[in-house]
């Protein structure tokens, strides 16, 4: 048996030799899908497998007796098709072998240490693995088998690992608890001749993470009174009280440390990494120690929006800040939406998205193929219009206190640090440096947390003094003059649309982010929305309706004043219409104009074409007579009904045209 495609495989030519199956029987139990082929024969030095678990149970059973060291070929093969080289190891070991002043600590035992990190990982790996260690050894974690396979590879992965089961399992665990540094050999000064060895560090540390953050000289002194006994110290996570005679010398005297060795073990740049993560939050440690992402920007305007709210830095009266919501083009950084509001809330959201569309809809521009956004006020819009491919192709939502992911945070720092500072006074940080330091005189009140502001400004002023700044942002100079020279933001938003954008969905906007109301169809042409009438495309429409049902709801998007712009109906979250308004003329045809001319006859076509629809629509007019039988045809008088007169219509349907009532008035005087 071999190991094939991470399954256990028989060859058919070992199964035919063995008085199993012969191999015409194989092909015929395959082409019945009663066996499974790994492998089929033919070619150069190829021949037929097939999967041990996928043959019948009377041929199963002869293979196991045939051949009882299947799990071990399993195990071996599963090792093998998992194992890679730990390249952390390979650059610990070999910096370890580098600051070793001995000719015995060779790039060569480097390269064996590392291998041995690396069958000690698979193994490890497969006891995590529960559903194949199950599948290879069976319930239990079979130690024996493991030993006797890792000893069988020792020649081909060049391991010295030992062969023993007790002795492996123990330098399983052995690595599991310190790591690297346990495969190294005692001669060349590794843990066990250590005085500050892992544990002991490890042990420092923890004492050192305590949730009052203790001072270096706390720590020294609590570590002496832990080897001491005066101090129990136990494991959170397991509950394990540490022994102080585990922190023993050769000698079993406790383990002195000094002060200065308690510092150096604190002031190492990789302890300081993991003391930084214990000690701080996950904000704080995220944005000043993890390791960023580094990124570049885009070639086309519109490909991506990103988007972010702000305070507005100066105050109302009473201390509250005007919430702004804005939208960002990633490329040319122009704002391409805005919106204030007293809250931060649903409906900032909305009306931000509402800006932004409407602008686009004002320059004729496609659909932003994706966006980027916040969690916090934009999580209940994903499986809505934010639902990736419904409006945007590309949907990112930014992980929660995360300003590094999300550009519209960088771009609304420096839009404050450059034209709000400029423009504004008090625009900068109680605790910034130079000109962006801003000065705070604390009250003594009873809450002793109010501040003296220098001035207080309305919500109106707030709001017009920021549209003012975003327009000369946008207006300002593109920062990337090497590439947009002499370009501005919104010459680059303009000149550099992405041309693969999809048209403007206004259907979807609308139904997602636009107004919603609650309507009805009246003489069968009209609907009431916003407070004006809408004509229906077509009376076509009134089939769309369901049975005694005139009800509808009409969606659209509000310009900059409330009003609707295009208005659609739908009945049941099922699409109907998208209407017209209604433009009324003058009755009075004394004062008529020649717009009002035109809507009369816009109104007279719409007529006209209803008209013509209930006329190519009629119901036919039919005779009905009871049914004669037979046997009542002798003697009964025939019944002939009357033809129905056959109604005058023109030939053809002539198109309306107007009629100038003024001069058939004047020429009835």
């Amino acid at each position: 048996m071999e190991f094939f495609g991470n399954k256990l495989c028989i060859s058919v030519r070992d199964l035919e030799a063995d008085g199993i199956l012969t191999q015409d029987y194989c092909r015929q139990l395959a082409a019945r899908n009663r066996l499974k082929v790994a492998r089929p024969g033919g070619g150069k030095g190829n021949y037929a497998l097939v999967v041990v678990d996928s043959l019948p149970t009377e041929y199963l059973d002869k293979v196991k007796e045939k051949y009882p060291g299947g799990n071990a070929v399993l195990l071996r093969g599963w090792i093998k098709s998992n194992y890679e080289l730990d390249q952390a190891a390979v650059a610990y070991f070999m910096d370890w072998a580098a600051k070793q002043h001995s000719d015995k600590a060779s790039d060569e035992l480097a390269q064996k240490y590392a291998v041995n990190a690396s069958v000690l990982n698979t193994c490890i790996r497969l006891y995590n693995r529960s559903r194949d260690y199950r599948k290879l050894m069976g319930e239990k974690y079979d130690w024996g088998m493991m030993a006797t396979t890792i000893e069988t590879l020792r020649e081909e992965f060049g391991h010295d690992l030992p062969a023993s089961t007790l002795r492996f399992r123990k330098k399983v665990n052995e690595y599991k608890q310190y790591g690297y540094e346990c495969l190294i050999s005692g001669k060349f000064g590794n843990q066990c001749a250590r005085k500050v060895d892992y544990k002991t560090e490890r042990l420092v540390l923890s004492i050192y993470g305590l949730p009052n953050q203790p001072y270096g000289s706390d720590v020294h002194e609590m570590y002496i009174s832990f080897v001491c006994g005066e101090l129990e110290v136990w494991d959170y996570d397991t509950g394990e009280i540490f022994n102080p005679d585990d922190f023993t010398d050769k000698h079993g005297n406790p383990k002195e440390l000094s002060e200065s060795t308690i510092r150096n073990i604190l002031n190492k740049p990789s302890n300081q990494v993991l003391i930084e993560k214990k000690r701080r939050g996950w904000s704080e440690f995220y944005h000043e120690q993890m390791p960023h992402m580094h990124r570049h920007g885009g070639e086309f305007s519109l490909s991506q929006i990103t988007m972010d709210d702000v305070d507005l830095p100066r105050r109302m009266k009473g201390g509250e800040y005007v919430h702004a919501y804005y939208a960002y083009d990633v490329v040319s950084q122009c704002r391409v939406g805005l919106a204030y509001g007293h809250d931060k809330d649903d409906a900032l959201v909305v009306a931000c998205f509402r800006d932004m569309f409407r602008l686009i809809e004002r320059n004729g521009w496609g659909m932003p193929a994706g966006i980027e956004v916040e969690q916090h006020l934009m999580s209940k819009y994903k499986e809505g219009f934010l639902k990736a491919g419904e409006m945007f192709r590309f949907v990112r939502f930014c992980a929660p206190q995360n300003s590094q992911e999300k550009y519209a945070e960088a771009l609304n720092g420096v839009f404050k640090t450059t034209i709000a500072h400029k423009n504004h006074e008090g625009i900068g940080r109680w605790y910034g440096k130079g000109a962006r330091r801003v000065d705070q005189k604390k009250i003594s009140d009873s809450s002793n947390h109010t501040y003296e502001d220098r001035k207080y400004y309305t919500f109106e002023e707030l709001v017009a003094d920021d549209r003012r700044d975003c327009a000369e942002w946008n207006n300002t100079q593109h920062p990337n003059q090497k590439k947009y020279p002499g370009m501005t933001r919104w010459d680059v938003l303009v000149a550099r649309i992405n041309p693969t954008l999809r048209p403007l969905d206004k259907l979807t906007l609308s139904r997602y982010i636009g107004e919603k109301q609650e309507t009805s169809i009246r003489r069968n042409s009209t609907v009431r929305v916003a407070h004006a009438d809408w004509w229906l495309s077509d009376p076509e429409v009134l089939r769309k309706l369901e049975p005694n049902n005139r009800k509808v709801t009409a969606y659209y998007l509000p310009d900059e004043e409330g009003k609707p712009t295009d208005v659609f109906l739908y009945q049941n979250d099922r699409y109907i219409d998208k209407v017209r308004p209604v433009e009324t003329f003058n009755r009075v045809m004394a004062e008529q104009t020649e717009d009002d001319e035109r809507k009369k006859i816009e109104q007279h076509k719409i007529v006209s074409h209803f008209d013509k629809w209930l006329r190519d629509n009629a119901i036919g007019e039919v005779g009905v007579a009871p049914t004669r039988h037979e046997e009542d045809d002798e003697g009964t008088e025939s019944l002939v009904l009357p033809l129905a007169p056959a109604t005058e219509e023109p030939d053809e349907v002539c198109e309306w045209q107007p009629t100038n009532m003024a001069a058939l008035a004047i020429g009835d005087m």
